[in-house]
């Protein structure tokens, strides 16, 4: 993060602007103090890294289809609710 008082920012705008298209952000300092008092960021949305799944790393990419939900049959893993055999 880049910091810069109110004087070089009016000095250097397009450049600024320039820094904070690519990415970065700039801190605008007030006063004596020199105190912190905005900043100007990129607005876009930071694209979505791809996530890992670690343990299951090993077996490929993982996309879900549809919502995620799963039909009775494939979660007992039959081709009938038929099969499934109440407990005793």
């Amino acid at each position: 993060m880049t910091q810069m008082t109110v004087g070089e920012l009016k000095a250097q705008f397009s450049e600024v602007l320039e820094k904070v298209k690519r990415g970065e952000t700039v801190q605008i300092l007030y006063g004596r103090n020199k105190k912190p008092v905005a900043q100007i960021v990129n607005m876009e949305k930071p694209k979505k890294k791809r996530r890992i799944l670690g343990t299951y790393a090993h077996l490929g990419p993982f996309t879900e289809v549809d919502d995620g939900k799963i039909t009775l049959e494939e979660f007992f893993g039959v081709k009938s609710l038929d099969e499934v055999k109440p407990l005793p």
